[in-house]
C-alpha cells in the first residue's frame, strides 16, 4: 500500500554523473502498472518510498493498481514521469519499450539525475538511450520472478534475482533498490541481456508449456486430475535438477530405451500429434546431455537415436 502523500520541498537536480551510493525515500511513478509494476510499486511503497502516480491501461490493469496501489492517483504517462522527480519504473512490454521512452524525452517529461529503470529482461540500456540523452540515469531492472498481479507475489519477492545491468556511477544505487525489494541483484553485461532472458524464458515459460502438455496427454490417458500425479513428480525433478544437474537425468532417454521411446512417439502420433515435435526436441536434448554427461554411452545410444531421426523425417 502507498503511503500518504506529504509534501516536501523539491530536491534540486543532481548532475548527471555523480554518483548515488544509496535510495533515501525516493518520490516513485510507476509507468504500466501491469502483473509487474503494481506489485514493484506496491513493493517500493512497502519500503517506505513514496509512489506518487501510476499509469496503466485501462481494465485489468486499473483493477490491480486499485488493489495493490490504492493511495496512488492515475496520471497520464508524461505527468507519471514529470511527477517521478527521483525513479521512474517503466514497466512496459519490451516491444513497446523503445517507444515508450522515446515519446517521453520527446515530450520533455523526463529530467536531469531521474533514474529511469525498466524492468524488462530482454533489453538493457540502450533502449533507455532516449532518456540518458535528456539528462536522466539508465536502469535495467528485471525481477526474475513470474507475476500473477496480485498481493501473493509479495510475498514471493524476498529473496529473488533481479538481472541489473546499470553504469558504474548508479551500481550503488541499484544494489540498495534491489535491497529495498528484498532482493539480489545478478550484474548482467549490457551485450548478454538477450541471452540472460532467453535462458529466463527458456525455463520458466516453456516448463508452464511443458506441465500443461503433460497433464493434457494424462487426461487423454484417462487420469481424471493430472495435476495431483504431477505435482510430486515435477517437484522432486526440478529440486533434484537444480541440485544435480544432469545427474538428476532419470527415464527412457537417459537409459537408452528405444522401444519404450518408440512407442512412446507412436502413441502420441495417434492421440496428439503436435506433441510429436516438442516430444523429439526435447528428448533428442536430453539424449545429448545424457551422453556429455557420461549417463549414457554413445553405443547405447545409437539404436534411440536411430528411432528420434526416423520420427523427426515422417513427423
Amino acid at each position: 500500500m502507498s503511503a500518504p502523500l506529504r509534501s516536501r520541498p523539491a530536491a534540486p537536480p543532481r548532475a548527471a554523473d555523480a554518483p548515488l551510493v544509496s535510495p533515501r525515500t525516493l518520490t516513485v511513478g510507476v509507468l504500466g502498472a501491469g502483473r509487474v509494476g503494481a506489485v514493484l510499486g506496491a513493493a517500493l511503497a512497502a519500503a517506505g518510498h513514496r509512489v506518487v502516480a501510476a499509469a496503466g491501461a485501462p481494465g485489468a490493469t486499473r483493477a490491480r493498481m486499485a488493489l495493490l496501489l490504492p493511495q496512488t492517483p492515475t496520471r497520464s504517462a508524461a505527468a507519471v514521469a514529470r511527477a517521478a522527480t527521483d525513479l521512474l519504473v517503466v514497466a512496459v512490454p519490451d516491444d513497446a519499450l523503445a517507444g515508450v521512452v522515446a515519446g517521453l524525452a520527446e515530450a520533455g517529461a523526463l529530467r536531469p539525475g531521474q533514474v529511469v529503470a525498466h524492468t524488462s529482461g530482454a533489453h538493457g540500456l540502450a533502449v533507455l538511450a532516449p532518456a540518458a540523452a535528456a539528462g536522466a540515469r539508465p536502469l535495467a531492472l528485471h525481477p526474475a520472478m513470474t507475476f500473477t498481479g496480485t498481493p501473493d507475489d509479495l510475498t514471493r519477492l524476498a529473496g529473488i534475482s533481479y538481472g541489473v545491468t546499470a553504469p558504474a556511477e548508479l551500481r550503488a544505487f541499484a544494489a540498495r533498490l534491489v535491497a529495498d525489494l528484498g532482493g539480489v541483484p545478478e550484474w548482467v553485461a549490457e551485450g548478454d541481456r538477450p541471452l540472460y532472458h532467453a535462458a529466463l524464458a527458456h525455463g520458466a515459460n516453456h516448463l508452464v508449456t511443458l506441465v500443461n502438455e503433460a497433464a493434457d496427454r494424462l487426461r487423454d490417458a484417462g487420469v481424471d486430475r493430472p495435476e495431483k500425479v504431477l505435482a510430486p513428480l515435477l517437484r522432486a525433478a526440478l529440486e533434484n535438477a537444480l541440485h544435480l544437474g544432469d545427474d538428476a537425468l532419470t527415464g527412457p532417454v537417459s537409459r537408452g530405451d528405444a522401444g519404450t521411446v518408440r512407442r512412446h512417439l507412436e502413441r502420441l502420433a495417434a492421440t496428439a500429434p503436435e506433441s510429436v515435435p516438442p516430444y523429439l526436441a526435447l528428448a533428442r536434448r536430453t539424449a545429448d546431455r545424457a551422453i556429455a554427461s557420461g549417463r549414457l554411452r554413445p553405443a547405447d545410444a545409437a539404436p534411440l537415436l536411430d528411432v528420434l531421426d526416423g520420427m523427426q523425417v515422417s513427423a
